[in-house]
């Protein structure tokens, strides 16, 4: 049977170099200590709005109120200064833990959304940065949603971008080759620009593109490198942003897949149970401030380079210099300018891949927490709206509740240890009457636990009764299948949930040292680390958890029950890691039903055409092999030149690299002896250029 091959679309000249010609847009960079020139005010947020907020920040206020009072009874009209301690700590982490479970009441205020018909002419750009990604894999993504977007009746107006800020020769040959190959085949316009240099990260990357080619666009649907958007959710989030004119952002709700190990598949599977029921909830009390998390939403081009040219932060890493989250700081920059942010919980075919192993959701999380504390910097922001205040505290406190959490339990144990090792004094006063009885009432505190653990699994419980009751339940092996997988996910969460708090008590320690969490290519294909590895990570954790066991044991050995779970998670931490990083037991999760998500029982189209696309391109070299091919293969190396921007005329300062890898290129007798003689940023500058190959490829084999 002969293979069918789509038909490339008509394609103007300009087509075939690498870039579009420029068409720059201003993009000046903020100053947020001065409020900005608002064009336009958007609408009052209406009625259902401020009651979700009501219930959801109202209700949290309330739970942490009647946590303090009932708390403030259990240890009686005078507390000890310990005693005070511990309920310090502990109203936040109720109100915390009631903030999810308000949250969740929230969400039955949510809006009802619809794409509107009619003409739709904006020009949208789908932008991809990338860093040191597998190219096949993002750029067979992008090949997908080109024949998508044809389908949609999109390919006359939308162009692909992808935006590189690798550094590694090879990795940047690895993307040549590959968007020449799916340029072939491509019904829409797939350009690529490598930066010289780059500065202030992702953000850096985008605000560049933007100055210099965002003129040419209305729209910017931003992508990550594992994430995808189906082409009908393109058409729909163009419609309704082109629908409101002051519709600066929407965001959609990423369904997490391609997970392979358990703890992907577990974060996988509760992404897709309880996440539309949260999405919900913050779309109905964010309103049209909204908050924007980095990937698969779209922007209005003019409302982004008007608002978001994000300035560095004065001072030193971690918290200065650039911004990290700048996700979150460009929703509340687009808000405080008179610009709507808007999370669409209702769009589907929004999808991204999640982190492979417990270790690389920390590496992750080291940098977010960076991020977020950062935005401590930035609650002073001229003209924020307060919702966008609440998002970047919300962001903080999901990294600050973990050292609060064990500074919790650090003074409960001290306050029992105390009470145990201590004689009370019952006559104080040598002509005290009555004695004073120490007061502590035990089964008061018992139903504030019961309390804090039911607002804890309530919203779980509830997104899993409401999955029931959806045919995502049967999509995912039926109301029984899926029952057994919330329970198999919520006990790998309570093993987990011990280690992430000590993890990222550990990371927020360092970011107040002034550790920077650099900036590291992400891990999308994770390995099941060796055993050395997980030692190393996690004995602290069990030693953490033997002593507390063995000290409870000695003194107090009724709190063993209490604390089973963490002890549990602490000391079985290695096995956890490591196992919980293994696909084999992934596969076996999956062949008995458990954690499975619809989009593994019947793939989205986009993800298939996806993976073959991807098998259609030139597979990533690991190592400068792939220089040599270049050398070798006139065809390979026309490609590659062909993904090469023009030669700009620069400073002699910018072009040293480039001189020296000329000299010792004219002084090596073969192709491999000059890429012997070549330093990183010297091969990096011989890949960068189309004269320093032909020079190099004209040396003998």
């Amino acid at each position: 049977m002969t293979e069918l091959r789509p038909e490339p679309a008509a394609i103007d000249e300009d087509f075939m170099d690498a870039v579009p010609p420029e068409a720059p847009l201003a993009m000046p960079v903020q100053d947020f200590r001065h409020k900005p020139t608002i064009r336009q005010r958007v609408r009052f947020d209406g009625v259902k709005v401020w009651l979700a907020r009501l219930i959801a920040f109202g209700g949290a206020a309330a739970i942490a109120a009647i946590g303090f009072s009932q708390m403030l009874q259990t240890f009686g009209d005078r507390p000890t200064p310990m005693q005070w301690a511990l309920l310090i700590l502990f109203v936040p982490t109720f109100g915390w833990v009631g903030f999810s479970f308000c949250s969740v009441l929230a969400g039955l205020f949510a809006p009802r959304l619809s794409t509107p018909d009619g003409p739709n002419d904006a020009r949208v750009v789908v932008v991809m940065p990338v860093y040191h990604e597998d190219t096949a894999e993002s750029i067979g993504l992008l090949s997908a949603l080109a024949q998508e977007l044809q389908r949609e009746g999109m390919a006359q107006r939308t162009e692909i971008f992808v935006l590189s800020d690798s550094r590694d020769p090879v990795m940047a040959v690895n993307e040549t080759l590959a968007i020449a190959t799916a340029r072939e085949t491509s019904p829409v316009p797939i350009w690529y620009r490598r930066r010289m240099t780059n500065e202030d990260r992702k953000s850096g990357n985008l605000a560049e593109f933007v100055r210099r080619w965002g003129g040419r666009y209305d729209q910017m649907v931003v992508l990550d490198a594992d994430s995808i958007l189906a082409g009908k959710t393109v058409r729909e989030l163009s419609a309704r942003m082109n629908a409101d004119p002051q519709m600066g952002l929407i965001q959609t709700m990423p369904i997490l897949v391609g997970g392979e190990t358990i703890f992907a598949r577990q974060i996988q599977f509760a992404g897709r149970v309880y996440g539309p029921m949260i999405a919900r909830a913050v779309s109905a009390w964010s309103g049209n401030s909204g908050n924007y998390w980095g990937h698969n939403a779209i922007i209005r081009m003019s409302a982004f380079a008007e608002a978001c040219g994000l300035p560095r932060l004065p001072g030193k890493p971690p918290f200065g210099g650039t911004i990290l989250s700048h996700d979150f700081v460009e929703a509340a920059a687009l808000c405080r300018a008179g610009w709507k942010v808007r999370l669409d919980h209702d769009l589907r075919g929004s999808y991204e891949g999640s982190p492979p192993t417990l270790l690389d959701m920390a590496a992750r999380e080291r940098r977010w927490a960076q991020g977020n504390l950062q935005h401590a910097r930035l609650l002073r922001m001229r003209g924020m709206r307060p919702v966008s205040f609440a998002h970047f505290i919300i962001g903080m406190l999901g990294f600050v509740m973990s050292p609060i959490w064990l500074t919790l339990l650090m003074v409960g144990l001290t306050l029992s240890f105390t009470v145990l090792l201590s004689t009370p004094e019952y006559f104080p006063n040598a002509y005290q009457m009555f004695p004073n009885w120490p007061v502590f009432d035990a089964q008061r505190m018992f139903w504030l636990f019961v309390a804090a653990m039911s607002f804890l699994l309530l919203p779980k419980m509830i997104a899993t009764f409401r999955a029931w009751l959806r045919p995502l339940a049967r999509e995912s092996g039926g109301p029984v299948r899926i029952f057994a997988s919330a329970i198999f996910e919520n006990l790998l969460s309570a093993l987990i949930a011990p280690v992430q708090m000590l993890i990222q008590t550990r990371q927020i320690y360092e970011i107040l040292r002034g550790r920077d969490s650099g900036w590291q290519a992400q891990v999308r294909a994770g390995s099941m680390p060796d055993w050395g590895v997980v030692i190393r990570r996690h004995w602290i954790h069990v030693l953490v958890g033997v002593v507390t066991v063995a000290v409870l044991a000695r003194f107090s050995p009724w709190q063993l029950v209490w604390l089973s779970p963490i002890l549990a998670g602490l000391i079985l931490s290695p096995l956890t890691s490591r196992y919980s990083a293994s696909p084999v037991f992934g596969r076996w999760a999956r062949m008995r039903g458990l954690l499975v998500t619809p989009e593994e029982r019947d793939p989205p189209a986009i993800l298939t055409a996806a993976h073959a696309a991807a098998r259609n391109l030139p597979r990533p070299a690991s190592d400068k092999s792939i220089l040599l091919d270049l050398g070798r293969d006139p065809d390979l190396m026309a490609r590659h030149i062909s993904m090469l921007p023009p030669a700009r005329p620069l400073p002699a300062a910018q072009r040293l690299p480039q001189i020296t890898a000329e000299a010792k290129i004219a002084n090596a007798a073969t192709q491999s002896e000059a890429l012997s003689f070549l330093t990183k940023e010297e091969t990096d500058a011989l890949v960068s250029h189309a004269a320093l190959l032909e020079q190099w490829s004209a040396l003998p084999q």
